[in-house]
């Protein structure tokens, strides 16, 4: 028998607040997060100086013991891992080291930090940048691994290192291991530290903004003057729970996960194809046994890339026509990747629970290579909807599609 997913618990840091109530201050202002990165002028060759920081350090309670496998991305990850149970009722609770909890967490690379100590390894033919914790810092499980250490959860553990998916991927797979029968609850999500090394991936493929002097005025998903993306960083977790585990010990509900679809293009590494985007948003409605017109909301990928906009834009228009309302978090926090899937679920399920939907920042003029589509555009919008879908399109062709359902008792 299939089990019913409920959201227990939820947190995330991000650029533009590391709680609820700042983020949406910010959302409902149109201030974005987005800032001149002057410590990237040493970085010969690299011609965006845009990113998204989070203003976040270690907490004082963490100890360095505790700590001192994290790298920044790992840290995130616990810190947001930890307000989300705390949010569920569950940071101290039994089911931690029971075994019937699991972790589905993901990034797109470890600590660029303690990547650079392995590249200084491979460049000057010498081992003494590295230490004990090079490689846990490195690892591309670096995050469910120390979250794991941390909090003494011992159930299975999914590595979603999927690039921009990531974080989506680690809050499908968590939900289909409870609705399965495999874990009774999962912390789920995914983290991304900022680092010039994710801005000048893009760079070299010319898909950065180089709005350089204005940074409030960059990114600007499917506007027709868009010039690129800007990288961010954060980290976003949502604790899912066997609905009737939940309903037994009377947790608060924030939504119920009902609906996830995965593919992939099977085409091209770094551009994205429409077609297979659809199939990931169909496989996600078939998945929650519902009509397209039953979703309320889209939070769209959005990266403001002309390839990935306008595919996107497309393969949207196909599955939904141009009625429902769509808009982009990341025109507000930049693209945080391995983060950016966990972050715009946690936006997407506080906004249906009151009934208000962001705009998409920057954007101005749409543009005219994109489908019609219902964009929010200036303001706020206000609306009362039962379903709300979350997509997003990774390098590799990885597509994945989330659906999220009010909870009204």
């Amino acid at each position: 028998m299939l089990k019913r997913v409920a959201v227990t618990g939820m947190a995330g840091l991000s650029p533009i607040g590391c709680d609820w109530p700042q983020v949406a201050e910010r959302l409902k202002n149109k201030s974005t997060g987005i800032k001149f990165m002057q410590d990237w002028d040493k970085y010969q060759g690299l011609n965006t100086r845009l990113g998204g920081p989070v203003d976040f350090t270690r907490p004082e309670h963490y100890s360095r013991k505790q700590v001192r496998g994290m790298g920044r991305v790992a840290l995130m990850a616990t810190r947001a891992t930890e307000l989300a149970l705390g949010d569920a009722g569950l940071l101290h609770d039994e089911c931690l080291k029971s075994g019937q909890m699991g972790i589905a967490y993901g990034s797109s690379s470890g600590s660029p930090d303690a990547i650079a100590e392995f590249g200084n390894m491979l460049i000057n033919h010498a081992t003494g940048g590295l230490n004990a914790t090079s490689y846990i810092r490195m690892m591309s499980h670096t995050a469910p691994v120390n979250i794991s250490l941390f909090f003494g959860i011992n159930g299975r553990v999914y590595t979603t290192s999927s690039a921009c998916t990531s974080g989506s991927q680690g809050i499908g797979y968590g939900y289909e291991a409870i609705k399965f029968g495999l874990q009774k609850l999962m912390v789920a999500g995914g983290a991304e530290e900022l680092s010039a090394i994710q801005a000048a991936v893009f760079d070299t493929l010319f898909a950065t903004s180089l709005r350089n002097e204005s940074p409030d005025k960059s990114p600007r998903p499917f506007d027709r003057d868009r010039d690129g993306l800007v990288i961010g960083e954060g980290a976003a977790t949502l604790i899912l729970e066997e609905l009737e585990h939940a309903l037994a010990r009377g947790a608060h509900i924030h939504a119920e996960l009902v609906g996830f679809g995965s593919n992939s293009d099977g085409l091209h590494v770094t551009q994205p194809n429409s077609d297979s985007m659809q199939v990931a948003m169909r496989l996600a409605l078939q998945d929650a046994g519902l009509d397209a017109s039953a979703i309320g909301y889209i939070s769209a990928h959005g990266t403001a890339t002309g390839h990935g906009d306008v595919a996107e834009s497309h393969a949207t228009a196909a599955v939904f026509g141009d009625k429902t309302p769509i808009s982009a978090l990341k025109s507000f926090t930049g693209h945080t990747l391995g983060a950016c899937g966990a972050l715009e679920a946690w936006a997407a399920i506080n906004m249906m629970n009151e009934g208000w939907f962001h705009a998409t920042a920057n954007l101005d003029n749409i543009d005219p290579e994109c489908a019609r589509l219902d964009y929010i555009k200036a303001d706020v919008r206000k609306l009362d909807c039962g379903y709300v879908m979350s997509n997003n399109f990774a390098f590799g062709g990885i597509n994945t599609s989330l659906i999220f359902k009010r909870w009204d008792g």
